[in-house]
């Protein structure tokens, strides 16, 4: 599914312009980039929490050299489901509508 597909769905859903949707899309991914790049999670009850997860420093191999590698701690965005949503996505595969891809 796509940002138009997302875009299209909620358009349907709530009768709202396919402008002002996208608008109200943009202006969450946002607030949501401006948050995690301020150190705030974002929770959205039901749903999950958009975090920033640290990356420990690990060692790699540079294979064409064989050599070990380096390679500092980072930092990523990250989501962790909320518990009603992981329950409805568990049920979804019991009752057979979701299949792995």
């Amino acid at each position: 599914m796509t940002k138009a597909d997302v875009i299209a769905g909620i358009t349907a859903k709530t009768g709202k312009g396919k402008e002002a949707t996208e608008t109200i899309i943009d202006a969450f991914f946002e607030v949501v980039q401006s948050s995690l790049t301020n150190g705030e999670d974002v929770f959205v009850r039901g749903f999950g929490t958009f975090l920033v997860k640290k990356r420990a420093a690990k060692i790699g191999r540079n294979i064409t050299k064989n050599t070990a590698v380096q390679i500092p701690e980072s930092y990523i965005p990250a989501f962790r489901p909320g518990d009603e949503f992981k329950n409805k996505v568990k049920a979804a595969v019991r009752s057979g509508v979701l299949i792995e891809s």
